[in-house]
């Protein structure tokens, strides 16, 4: 797809030159974790410092009513944690950022899957005491097979943790990827004073805030390493610091930007979200490093940023996230062009025109009306029922963006249909959710609404599934585990018939009709992989489909 570079302005007003100008400030990326490395934390102490919020809401202050800013679900506050992925958005220094809050517990890992979808980089965060956790692995490689550059924070330095050494030394080793660090601590745990800014060749050395809660005092001392200065600031520090620069310089790699935004190098920034010592430094540089929206591929070639053409894709939908309205929300990646608000365009699936009506801009649970948009961008759009995840829109209705694929659950269960006295609220909690991706239903052929199984990747996603279903719609159907562990998908027709009798691999269809294997074993596929070769099992949903097929 060309983009359009002439400085003449276009039919709608605004020039090639100035779309350019609004990709170029803007920065949409993710921040991925371990849980309870400080993910939402960090995000809050962001939004803090770019001014979105005036005091930083805390997770662990449920008495007091502060929550995250992020973690708008009334079971997020419950238990503390994030179990939804949310979108915000913050104006700095010139840039407009827009932050992609993704769920860190890996029963809610398919939400970071499809969200890491939007991302043009991510934020990786990990404590400082543990290293690279196991989730933060399966995080990473998502990132590193869409090639989304990869900035890593090394969060909780005012405890005392691993050697930050050792830290990049694990970085490289277990995560396959070169890492430079880009400042390093001064001082550990209660003796935690600040950061030596390499690139700069500068002290940023930390003081004041309010339990972490409102910004802090930052110093800054220029001069360079031996400089009175600098030996002052830094006192009985000055030694250790001098000693890990040299280990850097003589073994580090040294820091490219080419190969940050290819993926091939991560950034290493330290600091304390909780205090927010080494936030700013964080941010700051960030922003100077991090790509701006690129080409995107589609199935008819790469759409450039700034093409005239609008596009974009939902990558989530979200109901009752206003639980006066009951509404759904349909969250739209800008892609390129400009999002004009009551313009129309075309859902290509359906290749209908829709009408961009109903247009927010999202912070958490909070909105904002928008009249415009730009590549970057996350709009929520009231969603009727039409709009599925994966779906593109664009002006021409001429090309797709890749599906998003549905993964293979781990966890069963069966809802008892049966004992729930509001059918009809019943089938539209479940309808609802399951379009968002909450969980995934699957039918006996044939069955209707009289058997529905539900998959998901672990127990608390059922949690989640039941608590909403009871404060958002009402009902509290009770669910019944089985003993399927997982999912595949053939990729060839087949008859059915030759799994009628089987008590270890039954056919069932997914929300879309497709035919789906549950099975209660790795053991019971292979079998059915030698006896039935035809099949080809596929582990993830395929996320295509027809585009003349129903809404």
């Amino acid at each position: 797809m060309e983009s359009e570079n002439e400085e003449a302005a276009d039919a709608d007003g605004t020039s090639a030159r100035s779309l350019r100008a609004e990709v170029e400030r803007r920065r949409t990326f993710a921040i991925i974790s371990h849980p309870d490395a400080g993910k939402t934390t960090l995000t809050e102490k962001l939004l803090l410092f770019g001014g979105a919020v005036r005091e930083a809401g805390s997770v662990r202050g449920r008495r007091s009513d502060k929550h995250a800013k992020s973690d708008w679900l009334e079971l997020e506050k419950q238990r503390g944690i994030s179990v939804s992925s949310s979108v915000m958005h913050f104006d700095y220094r010139g840039f407009r950022v827009n932050i992609l809050d993704t769920p860190g517990h890996k029963d809610f890992s398919e939400d970071t899957y499809r969200t890491l979808t939007a991302a043009d980089s991510a934020v990786m965060l990990i404590d400082g005491a543990k290293g690279v956790e196991n989730q933060t692995r399966k995080l990473f490689e998502v990132c590193r097979m869409r090639g989304i550059p990869i900035f890593t924070f090394v969060n909780k330095m005012d405890r005392f943790g691993r050697d930050p050494l050792d830290l990049m030394s694990e970085i490289e080793e277990v995560l396959g990827i070169d890492a430079v660090p880009v400042n390093w601590p001064v001082g550990e745990g209660k003796d935690f004073r600040g950061v030596y800014d390499r690139l700069g060749d500068r002290l940023i050395m930390f003081s004041g805030g309010n339990h972490g809660r409102t910004l802090l005092d930052e110093n800054i001392i220029e001069g360079g390493l031996g400089s009175d200065a600098f030996n002052e600031a830094l006192g009985i520090h000055a030694g250790e610091l001098t000693d890990a620069l040299e280990l850097l310089d003589g073994a580090g790699a040294e820091f490219d930007l080419e190969r940050v935004r290819a993926g091939e190098l991560t950034p290493m920034f330290f600091g304390s979200a909780l205090t927010n010592f080494g936030v700013s430094p964080l941010l700051e540089r960030f922003l100077e490093m991090a790509p701006c929206p690129t080409a995107r591929e589609s199935d008819k070639g790469m759409v450039e940023p700034d093409s005239k053409d609008f596009s974009g894709f939902v990558f989530k939908i979200q109901a009752n996230m206003d639980k006066d309205h009951r509404d759904r929300i349909a969250f739209v990646r800008v892609c390129s062009g400009r999002f004009m608000a009551g313009k129309s365009t075309r859902h290509v699936r359906t290749n209908k025109p829709i009408r961009l009506a109903n247009s927010t801009l999202l912070m958490g649970r909070d909105r904002e009306e928008v009249s415009e948009a730009f590549p970057g961008d996350v709009v929520g759009l009231f969603d009727p029922g039409v709009f599925g995840i994966g779906d593109t829109l664009n002006d021409k209705g001429d090309f797709n963006y890749p599906g998003i694929p549905s993964f293979s659950p781990e966890c069963f269960a069966r809802v008892e249909v049966a004992a729930v006295g509001k059918r009809k609220s019943l089938e539209k909690g479940i309808d609802q959710l399951v379009q968002e991706g909450a969980v995934q239903l699957f039918r006996e052929p044939g069955g209707g609404s009289a058997t529905l199984i539900l998959g998901a990747i672990g127990q608390l996603q059922f949690d989640v599934f039941q608590h909403r279903l009871a404060s958002e719609y009402g009902v509290e159907p009770g669910l019944s585990p089985l003993d399927y562990k997982l999912a595949r998908w053939p990729q060839a027709d087949f008859d059915t018939e030759i799994f009628r009798f089987s008590e270890r691999v039954r056919v069932y269809e997914d929300r879309e009709g497709r035919a789906v294997l549950l099975a209660k074993s790795e053991w019971d596929l292979k079998r059915v992989e030698e006896k039935h070769p035809e099949l080809k099992l596929a582990e993830t949903a395929d996320p295509l489909r027809l585009a003349t097929s129903g809404a």
